[in-house]
C-alpha cells in the first residue's frame, strides 16, 4: 500500500479526487444556498401577503372585524404557524395568539426576530419572524411566523447534503485508489515482464486482457518490439555463425598457402603463383566487408548527403551493355523494355548501379543455360517500376522474406560462390532511395519488382516503352551476389 501512494498513478487520481471533491461541494453548497434563499422569500412573502390582507379588513370592517379576523386566524385548531398579535395605545393585547408584544429590535430591513416560550402544544423554544406597524388611532398590528418547520427543514437538508457530500468523497476516494491499484497492477505486470526479458529471457510476452484498452495496445506494442528483437537476436547468431563459415575457409586457405610456401623450396614462379592466390582471398574477405559497411552506411542513410539528378533509363541501360561481351558463353538472353526518353530521380549513382548490379548478376548466377532474363522499366503513378525475371528454379515463397537478411543462402553447404549479402546490399540501397523491392513467382523463375520515386516532370512525361535485346553475359569474379544454389537461392 506504501508503495501505491508513492506511485504518480496515485497522485493524479488524488489531484483528480481533489477537483471531483471541490466540484461535489460547489454543486452541494448551491443547492443548498437557493433553498435556503427561496424558503426565506417565501416566508417573506407570506407575512407581507398577510399584512396586506389584514390591512384591507381594516380598512373594510374597522377594529371590531380586525379583530375577529385575528382570533379566527389565529385559532390553535387551525394549526398555523402564522402569529398575530393586535395591542392597542398602552400595548394591552386586543387579539392574536401572542401573550405580548415580543422583545425584539427591528433590524434594518424591517424584520424582526424573537423567540417564542414553549406552549400547551410546543414543548420547545422556536424562533419567529415578523414585522410590525401601525394603524389609525395607535393601534399596533404584529405579524409574524413559527420558523420551527422552515428551520427543521433546513436542519434535514444539511444533514442529507453532508450525508451525501462524505458519501460521494468516500466513493470517489475509493473509486480513485482502486482505480490507483489498478492501473498499477497493468504497469507492475509489465514491469515484472521487461524484467524477465532484461534478465535474457527473450520469448516472455506482456499478457493482453483483450479489452482493446490503451494499456492493451502498449502491450501489443512491446510484444512486437520484443518480437523484433528477438528475431533480430537469432538473425545476429545466425549471421555470426555464417560469417565465422564464410571467413574461416579464406582465412585457413591464406594460412595454408603460407606455410606450404615457407616450408617448400621451390622457385620464384611458385612464390609467385601463392602470392597470386594470397591476394584473391584477402580481395574476397575486403569484399564482404565493403559490403558490411556499405549496407551500414545504406541503412543508416548517410549517402543521401551526396544525392544528384540521375536519369534512371541511361543507368538501366549501361548495366545492361556492362554485360553484354559474355552474353554467348553463358548463353542467356535479356528481352529489355525501357522507355523512350528520360526518366529523373535523386540518389546515388554508385550505389544505385551496385544495387541492380547485384539483382541483375543473381539472376544470371541462378539461370541455367539455355535461359531468358527479362528486365522492364515502367513508369507507374507512384514513380518507377523495375522488374528483373530470369527462368531459374526461383525461391520459395516462405523464404522470398528472410533472403534479404545479411549472410541468408539457402544453401545449406554454402559451396556455391558469394557471400549472401547482395540482396540485404539492393534492398538496403534500394529503401535508402525510397523504394521498395519485393520478390515474386515468374511462372517458372523468379521476379524481382522495385519501385522507386521518380521527380514530378518524370513521373507526368513518361513515355511508352520499346523493346531492345541483349545477350548477357557471367558477371566479374569479384561480386556482391546473394543467396544460394540453382535449387534455391536469392
Amino acid at each position: 500500500m506504501i508503495e501505491l501512494f508513492r506511485t504518480s498513478t496515485f497522485r493524479l487520481a488524488l489531484f483528480y479526487f481533489g477537483l471531483f471533491a471541490v466540484s461535489v461541494l460547489a454543486v452541494l453548497g448551491l443547492i443548498y444556498y437557493h433553498t435556503v434563499v427561496y424558503a426565506d422569500q417565501q416566508t417573506d412573502e407570506t407575512i407581507d401577503a398577510e399584512i396586506t390582507g389584514l390591512a384591507e379588513q381594516y380598512k373594510q370592517r374597522g377594529l371590531t372585524g380586525l379583530i375577529a379576523v385575528i382570533d379566527e386566524r389565529s385559532d390553535p385548531g387551525r394549526g398555523s404557524s402564522m402569529l398575530y398579535l393586535l395591542t392597542d395605545q398602552r400595548q394591552a393585547v386586543l387579539a392574536g395568539n401572542l401573550s405580548g408584544w415580543p422583545d425584539a429590535t427591528v433590524g434594518p430591513d424591517g424584520w424582526m426576530r424573537f423567540t417564542l416560550d414553549p406552549t400547551a402544544t410546543n414543548s420547545h423554544r422556536h424562533v419567529a419572524q415578523a414585522t410590525s406597524f401601525l394603524l389609525s388611532g395607535g393601534y399596533q398590528l404584529l405579524v409574524g411566523r413559527d420558523l420551527a418547520e422552515r428551520l427543521a427543514f433546513e436542519g434535514r437538508m444539511i444533514e442529507a447534503l453532508s450525508w451525501s457530500a462524505a458519501l460521494t468523497l468516500a466513493l470517489g476516494l475509493c473509486g480513485g485508489l482502486l482505480m490507483s491499484r489498478g492501473v498499477l497492477t497493468r504497469i507492475e505486470t509489465i514491469n515484472r515482464a521487461s524484467d524477465r526479458v532484461m534478465a535474457g529471457d527473450l520469448g516472455r510476452r506482456i499478457p493482453v486482457r483483450g479489452t482493446g484498452d490503451e494499456f492493451d495496445r502498449l502491450a501489443q506494442n512491446l510484444n512486437q518490439m520484443l518480437d523484433r528483437i528477438e528475431r533480430l537476436m537469432e538473425g545476429m547468431r545466425q549471421v555470426t555463425d555464417n560469417i565465422a563459415h564464410d571467413l574461416r575457409s579464406p582465412l585457413g586457405r591464406l594460412r595454408s598457402r603460407i606455410e606450404m610456401a615457407l616450408i617448400t623450396d621451390e622457385g620464384p614462379e611458385y612464390y609467385r603463383e601463392v602470392l597470386r592466390q594470397t591476394t584473391d582471398e584477402a580481395d574476397h574477405l575486403l569484399a564482404t566487408f565493403n559490403a558490411l559497411l556499405d549496407i551500414a552506411e545504406a541503412e543508416a542513410g548517410s549517402p543521401r548527403a551526396v544525392m544528384s539528378e540521375l536519369n534512371l533509363v541511361e543507368l538501366v541501360g549501361d548495366l545492361v551493355e556492362l554485360y553484354e561481351p559474355s552474353a554467348d558463353e553463358q548463353g542467356l538472353v535479356l528481352e529489355a523494355q525501357m522507355p523512350d526518353g528520360k526518366l529523373d530521380m535523386r540518389g546515388n549513382r554508385h550505389l544505385l548501379s551496385r544495387a541492380i548490379a547485384n539483382l541483375v548478376e543473381n539472376a544470371i548466377k541462378y539461370t541455367p543455360s539455355p535461359g531468358r532474363i527479362d528486365v522492364a522499366l515502367t513508369v507507374t503513378g507512384d514513380g518507377a517500376r523495375l522488374v528483373i525475371g530470369d527462368s531459374g528454379p526461383g525461391v520459395p515463397a516462405e523464404s522470398r522474406d528472410r533472403v534479404f537478411d545479411r549472410f541468408v543462402r539457402l544453401e545449406t553447404s554454402r559451396t556455391t560462390q558469394g557471400n549472401g549479402l547482395g540482396l540485404s546490399l539492393a534492398r538496403a540501397v534500394i529503401r535508402l532511395h525510397g523504394g521498395k523491392v519485393a520478390l515474386e513467382d515468374n511462372e517458372p523463375g523468379l521476379r524481382v519488382v522495385v519501385t522507386l520515386p521518380l521527380l514530378a516532370a518524370s513521373i507526368a512525361a513518361g513515355e511508352a516503352p520499346s523493346a531492345l535485346r541483349w545477350a548477357l553475359a557471367a558477371p566479374p569474379a569479384a561480386n556482391q551476389d546473394d543467396a544460394g544454389p540453382a535449387a534455391a537461392r536469392s
